[in-house]
């Protein structure tokens, strides 16, 4: 009997967070501090494994000081 192979999940990014934070220099650490929220959450979102809501994804730019539309991947 042949072990089946596990493959790679596919998941569309959604959102540009993470690229955002590299291109500003900023840590995933800073942003959970930022934002009052667990760093495991700013993981998640950074990773996209889950996507914040809309009120948080305008937190977020408020923070970044980048328009809302900057960090979702169109």
């Amino acid at each position: 009997m042949m072990a089946k192979r596990k493959t790679k999940s596919t998941k569309p990014i959604l959102n540009r967070i993470k690229e955002v934070l590299e291109e500003q220099g900023k840590t995933q650490t800073w942003l959970a501090e930022k934002l009052d929220k667990d760093f495991v959450t700013v993981t998640r979102y950074v990773n996209n494994h889950r996507q914040p809501s809309i009120e948080t994804i305008f937190e977020i730019a408020k923070i970044l000081k980048v328009n809302p539309r900057d960090l979702i991947n169109s």
